[in-house]
């Protein structure tokens, strides 16, 4: 009997037994969805993250007095540490040769008003003529901000378009007045759409000088005190330069700092890399689950079809009997019902494998996350199920193949 035949027989036993074959591979199918469905969501998070990170500047860095704050007890540690100041800023650009761009940063929240339109918690950064090209904002009307408006701390403002659509609806922002916190403001200039990320919305945003934020929000940020520290978007080279950028940094920042040799930095440098990272490791927990959830399911599924093997076995004896008294020999009775049980399993794949495309598809739509099918995936969930079907299928067919033909035949 060649694979083919055994094939036929395999789908044959199945759909003489329908009803049965259909709650044994409920077990393999559940597994697969929940592998299929769980890796279309996770890669297509992945990838969106990955997106979103390309917008802040895949190359920047960002110097910060805490860094990246994981807990509680990391934030109680690293909040007394000195402020980070614009001379910080300064002294980076003036003295690390890997660094092609620098801009200070401060950012508050703020309600904006044109009219009788008001906007409620949008974000408002102060920052210098650098920055628009260190986070690649596009203008798409109107001018950047210029050094005269940072030497004249004059109160001018480009808006993310979130603010402009909700402020003038199909007007023209430019040359009009804004009111920022209670202070007017000039529109100069609007910034194109970056879209959200993490669910923030990027256009919800207006850049001023950062001399103007000082005067208005702050005051002059020092080392210490309440005014808040500075973030320092830094931009090197290029990609090769990204390392040795990030150590002209530190070794700055240490000796300005006065950073003992013996002690740790006292802040903190944080990469698109290293986001990306985390969210790796986040996606890999929720994977590990997965999987612990998956072969639980599989574990059933492969026990459900091991006993419906041996019930068919047993229903088949004298079957099996007479197919080993006309030639058939041990190795053949042994591959066509492994082929079975592996067909059984497979069925239960593909199913779940369908199931779960469509189940990423329906959460994609419902909760507006991406889902993305990649081609080992596919290959994963077949594996799966060939695994379970020849690792369960085994004894079943061993015993049928073992079977005595002359008893077989006897068997009543």
């Amino acid at each position: 009997m060649n694979i083919w035949e055994s094939v036929r027989l395999a789908f044959d036993a199945i759909w003489a037994h329908k009803l049965r074959s259909g709650l044994t591979t409920l077990g393999i199918m559940i597994g697969v969805l929940t592998v299929i469905g769980m890796l279309a969501l996770i890669d297509g998070f992945n990838k969106m993250i990955a997106k979103q990170l390309s917008s802040l500047g895949t190359t920047t860095l960002y110097v910060q007095k805490q860094g990246l704050v994981m807990s509680h007890e990391d934030w109680l540690n690293t909040r007394g540490r000195k402020n980070l100041t614009i001379e910080d800023a300064y002294a980076i650009r003036d003295n690390c040769p890997s660094v092609l761009r620098v801009a200070p940063i401060l950012d508050n929240m703020a309600n904006v008003k044109y009219q009788k339109q008001e906007v409620l918690g949008t974000e408002v950064n102060g920052t210098t003529t650098e920055y628009q090209f260190i986070a690649e904002y596009e203008i798409i009307d109107g001018r950047p901000l210029s050094n005269v408006d940072m030497v004249h701390s004059r109160q001018v403002a480009m808006l993310g378009s979130t603010v402009v659509e909700k402020l003038f609806g199909q007007q023209d922002p430019l040359g009009k007045e804004v009111i920022i916190s209670g202070n007017r403001f000039e529109v100069i200039g609007l910034l194109g759409k970056k879209g959200s990320f993490l669910g923030n919305d990027q256009d919800n945003m207006i850049i001023i000088p950062i001399s103007t934020f000082e005067k208005i929000f702050t005051g002059q940020i020092r080392n210490r005190g309440r005014g808040g520290s500075v973030t320092i978007a830094v931009q090197p080279l290029d990609v090769a330069h990204i390392e040795t950028a990030k150590d002209e940094v530190t070794e700055l920042l240490r000796r300005r700092r006065k950073v003992p040799p013996s002690k740790p930095d006292d802040f903190g440098i944080v990469t698109a890399d290293q986001l990306m990272g985390i969210f790796k490791k986040i996606t890999a927990g929720v994977f590990g689950l997965m999987i612990g959830v998956t072969l639980l399911s599989l574990l059933v599924g492969g026990i459900g079809i091991m006993n419906i093997m041996l019930v068919s076995v047993s229903e088949r004896i004298k079957e099996i009997g007479i197919r080993k008294a006309i030639g058939p020999r041990k190795k053949d009775i042994m591959r066509q019902f492994i082929i079975e049980a592996v067909s059984l399993s497979l069925v239960g794949g593909v199913t779940g494998m369908i199931l779960g495309f469509i189940l990423a598809g329906l959460v994609s739509l419902v909760i507006k996350l991406p889902a993305s099918v990649s081609w080992w995936s596919v290959l994963l969930g077949f594996g799966f199920s060939a695994a379970v079907g020849i690792f369960f299928g085994w004894y079943p067919a061993q015993r049928a193949a073992e079977m005595d033909p002359i008893e077989a035949l006897r068997y009543e």
